[in-house]
């Protein structure tokens, strides 16, 4: 088990590129718009992975009124990229959303949570969105829960109540699940807590944006080398340009904006 976690911790740090700091855990500033650069190459999603059932209609509504339209992402260490935090997949986000509504002003704040289980997470969500007053909040989770063997119903308890909070709190909702790395899928069991985010997802009616599969996806495609811990920034980099790529997809698709409403 030491070797599994330590083998997941690997990967996030390979993502994060640097140790996370001592206290990173507190209020993080808004973050940074990275340039909308071209898509990186093979980095593609299947559409099926792209698809929700799930509608957002705090941000379309925000788009049509042409704004303000405020993201939060509530993260862990796997959000950011300590050395570059434009490139990180939150600041990529927000850049590709400017460009995709031009008309529309954005902001994105991200709330580090490093280390902390859902159940930490979940009792601090009303008060995040209480100060950033978002209209849709992103919350990355699952990770540390499965690195920690948490109980699986513990864990699915506290999404679920953390997202039913979100909702009486009047905004959108997306999960991300876990990271994908093939060092450690046969040595911890990350199967009943993408199972338990499914299930609370569909229960809630809230889309799911499947970082796992999407992840395995590409490194199964020869698009990225996610075994070795040795590529460094780069492979961080290239990673989050994509993963913020899919994500501006997924958040316009589901929001189920029009062409016209885009640039």
């Amino acid at each position: 088990m030491r070797s599994a976690v330590l083998g997941l911790t690997l990967l996030a740090g390979c993502l994060a590129v640097l140790p996370a700091r001592a206290q990173d855990t507190g209020p993080q500033a808004p973050a940074q718009a990275a340039p909308a650069q071209a898509a990186p190459p093979n980095c593609e999603v299947p559409a099926y992975l792209l698809t929700s059932d799930s509608t957002l209609t705090h941000v379309a509504d925000a788009v049509k009124s042409k704004g303000p339209l405020n993201v939060l992402v509530v993260g862990s260490r796997s959000s950011t990229i300590l050395s570059s935090e434009t490139s990180a997949y939150p600041a990529k986000l927000q850049a590709m959303l400017k460009e995709k509504l031009p008309e529309v002003p954005v902001t994105l704040s991200v709330e580090l949570q490093s280390g902390k289980t859902a159940e930490d997470v979940a009792g601090n969500l009303v008060k995040f969105v209480e100060a950033k007053r978002p209209t849709l909040v992103i919350w990355q989770t699952g990770t540390v829960d499965a690195m920690r063997s948490i109980d699986p119903d513990d864990f699915r308890n506290a999404i679920d109540e953390g997202i039913a909070a979100l909702q009486k709190a009047g905004v959108d909702v997306v999960l991300i699940n876990l990271q994908y790395s093939p060092r450690t899928e046969t040595m911890i069991s990350g199967s009943p807590y993408l199972d338990s985010i499914r299930v609370v997802a569909q229960q809630h009616n809230v889309p799911l944006f499947d970082r796992f599969a999407i992840m395995r996806h590409w490194n199964e495609a020869g698009d990225f080398d996610l075994f070795s811990a040795a590529h460094g920034p780069e492979l961080a980099k290239r990673v989050h340009g994509c993963l913020g790529r899919a994500l501006t997809k997924f958040v316009i698709d589901a929001a189920h904006l029009s062409p016209a409403q885009q640039n």
